[in-house]
């Protein structure tokens, strides 16, 4: 089950850098996106940890 958790997290991470990324590059719209992505993935490391 801890594969999964770290999964999501790491792939929410990755998201979140990307979105820190558009940021610095003012694509406004994208950080938007990316910041529902690292939160849509960090509800899902958390419904796997806990098997909701």
């Amino acid at each position: 089950m801890d594969d999964k958790v770290n999964y999501w997290k790491d792939l929410s991470n990755y998201d979140l850098e990307t979105a820190e990324a558009m940021l610095q590059s003012k694509r406004f719209l994208y950080v938007g996106f990316m910041c529902h992505q690292t939160i849509e993935k960090i509800f899902k490391a958390y419904y796997s940890r806990f098997d909701i």
